[in-house]
Formats: C-alpha cells, sequence, structure tokens
C-alpha cells in the first residue's frame, strides 16, 4: 500500500515538474548551468550565442520541412537535397546569367516546388510509400544536382544587395560592460517568420486540424469528409517550399555552394522533429521541434568547446543517442504508429449450429 501511494506520488511530482512535456527545457537549462560554469565561453554573445541561433536556422527550417507532411503521416526523406538544389540553382543563376538574384531565387522555389509535386503525384497517385518515393526522389534530385554543376565549390556569385537582404543585422547594440555587440542577422528573422507561419496554420486553422486527423486515422478522416489526398499532396508542396527557403537561408548566410551541403543537415533535422514530439503537446508541434533544435545545438557546443579533440566522433554518437531515445519517447507515447496484426477470425464450426431443446 505504501509502496503505491509513493509510486503515485513519485507520479504526480514529475507531472507537476512537467517532465513529460518540457524535458527538453530542463535540459536545456542544465547545459547552460553546466557549461556556463565550467567553460567561460559558452555565456559569450558573440562565437556562441550568437552562433548557435543564426547557424542553427537553416536546421531549424528543414525540421519544418519535415514536421509538415509528417503531421499527415507523410515522411519526406528528400528535404536535403531539395534544399542543396535550391543553393545550387540560384548560385548557377547568379554566376552564368544576367538575371536579378532575386529571380534566381524565384527560380530555385519553383524547381524545388516541381519536386514537391511529384512527390505528391507519386504518393497520393500512385499510392506509394512516401518513405520509399522520397528517398528515390532524392537521389534523382541528387543526379540533377551534378547535371546543373558538375562538382566543386561556388564563391562569390552573389552581389551584395542581395546578400545583405538576408544578412544586414536587423538591430546592433553593446551589451553594457560585456563588450560584446548584440545583433541578429534578418535571415533570423525571415526564419523566425516562417516559423510563427506554420505554428499558426497547424494549430489554428481547420487545415491544420484536418491534417492531425489524417495523420492521427487516415481512414477515419476520410469517412469524416476530410479531403486526406489533398492535404497530403499539399503538405509535400509545403515541405519542399521550406526545403528550398533552407538553401535561400544558406546563400544569404555564406554566399557559397558546395556538394557537401544539404543531405548531412537531414539528420539532425529529422532527430529534432521526433525530439520535439515529445514537448510540449506530445504531438509532432512547431514550438516542439524549435525547443529540440536549440537544445541539442547548445548541448553540442557546450560538448565542442569541452572536449574539442573529441568532439568529432562525440558529435555524431551525441546527435545518434538523441535519435535513439527520441523515436523511443515518440513511440511509446503514440506519435508514431506501429500497426498492428488482427488475430484472425475464429472459424465457424463444421456442423449446423445446435438446436435449443423445445419445452
Amino acid at each position: 500500500m505504501n509502496t503505491d501511494s509513493e509510486r503515485a506520488g513519485g507520479l504526480s511530482f514529475f507531472s507537476r515538474l512537467g517532465m513529460d512535456r518540457f524535458s527538453g527545457l530542463y535540459l536545456l537549462a542544465a547545459f547552460f548551468i553546466f557549461f556556463g560554469l565550467t567553460e567561460t565561453n559558452f555565456l559569450q554573445w558573440n562565437g556562441s550565442i550568437e552562433f548557435v541561433l543564426t547557424d542553427k536556422v537553416i536546421v531549424c527550417m528543414l525540421a519544418l520541412a519535415f514536421l509538415v507532411p509528417m503531421t499527415t503521416d507523410t515522411f519526406d526523406l528528400s528535404i536535403g537535397h531539395q534544399m542543396a538544389l535550391s543553393l545550387v540553382i540560384v548560385n548557377k543563376v547568379a554566376l552564368e546569367s544576367d538575371l536579378p538574384d532575386g529571380l534566381g531565387a524565384l527560380i530555385a522555389l519553383g524547381a524545388c516546388l516541381v519536386v514537391g509535386a511529384l512527390n505528391g503525384l507519386i504518393v497520393v497517385h500512385f499510392r506509394v510509400n512516401s518513405f520509399i518515393a522520397t528517398l528515390g526522389m532524392s537521389q534523382v534530385v541528387a543526379a540533377l544536382i551534378r547535371r546543373i554543376h558538375d562538382g566543386g565549390q561556388i564563391t562569390k556569385a552573389f552581389g551584395d544587395r542581395y546578400v545583405d537582404f538576408g544578412k544586414n543585422d536587423v538591430f546592433s547594440f553593446g551589451w553594457p560592460g560585456s563588450g560584446n555587440e548584440i545583433s541578429l542577422p534578418r535571415y533570423f528573422f525571415y526564419g523566425l517568420i516562417v516559423t510563427i507561419v506554420v505554428w499558426y496554420v497547424l494549430e489554428h486553422t481547420p487545415v491544420g486540424r484536418h491534417m492531425f486527423a489524417t495523420g492521427g486515422n487516415r481512414e477515419a478522416a476520410r469517412l469524416s469528409g476530410v479531403r486526406t489526398d489533398r492535404l497530403t499532396f499539399g503538405s509535400l508542396l509545403a515541405s519542399s517550399a521550406i526545403a528550398a527557403f533552407a538553401g535561400l537561408v544558406y546563400s544569404w548566410k555564406f554566399a557559397t555552394f558546395s556538394t557537401s551541403v544539404g543531405p548531412p543537415l537531414l539528420f539532425p533535422a529529422v532527430a529534432a522533429v521526433f525530439f520535439g514530439a515529445s514537448q510540449l503537446r506530445g504531438r509532432p508541434n512547431v514550438w516542439g521541434t524549435v525547443i529540440a533544435v536549440y537544445t541539442l545545438a547548445f548541448g553540442i557546443k557546450g560538448i565542442g568547446l569541452r572536449y574539442p579533440l573529441e568532439v568529432d566522433w562525440m558529435r555524431p554518437l551525441f546527435e545518434g543517442l538523441t535519435l535513439l531515445i527520441a523515436v523511443g519517447i515518440a513511440s511509446r507515447q503514440g506519435v508514431i504508429k506501429v500497426q498492428k496484426r488482427r488475430p484472425p477470425d475464429p472459424a465457424p464450426p463444421d456442423g449446423p449450429p445446435a438446436q435449443a431443446p423445445s419445452q
């Protein structure tokens, strides 16, 4: 009896702390406390906090690109290659044509939307599993990227006006007594606007509610009048648009193209989405994803400062373990649905049913 009451008391204690919904925030606070006390540079704005906030905008956009179709129980594994496609197109247009750089950005966005439409056609019309369809499409896009650019790095392709449009600081001021200049570039706020728009659509519009209904039980949603196929198709289009925007953010931040950009960012983006699904609402959500992106980012930053010689192997270990734990938590909470095989119906008896004796 005492054991049951103690267990209930322990559960209520952790419930009051919100460990099931705010574990990411607790972990982020633990990183700031531990690395802030042990590493003097961790709490510096320049080179640490500002670097993480701005550098992870790209990962955050890719995470949102993965999150949107996931709400309809659809997976888009081509977002990393679509980001690279957007980046190579905007660079090649700027380098080899007289078109304005902004028009090149629109062309890159349009190309990724075509890829998203093809993904939607294959998944919705031909009923191919989204995991397989988008994985195959990622290789098609990789081939297209190599056809557009045969390798090597592209630098100094953009004009100053294009780069300044995304990279100029929105504000800048000196922090009293620290000597640090506090500033954030425009692309950080562009990413924030995209995040708010996605959050509003998913959480505060009928479209968002229908998307979650589709992801929860597609057949029940369809029978209720929800246009599940249209929502799935639209979610893949939106995913492509956000992935293309991630490529544009990279072009503003670094103004270069490299063949190593894009696909390697898929893994941390997916890890953040699954980790974020266990935060705040117990299902895939925008702000849980953002919390996960920056919790992981500040953890890796602290590890890099504390163990600079071991960070090359500790970083993938940290990300891999995080993904395993996050998927495990998401599975237990029903975020990832596992189809259970129904037991076979009992076989009918061989002979006719027995007649009840007449009274």
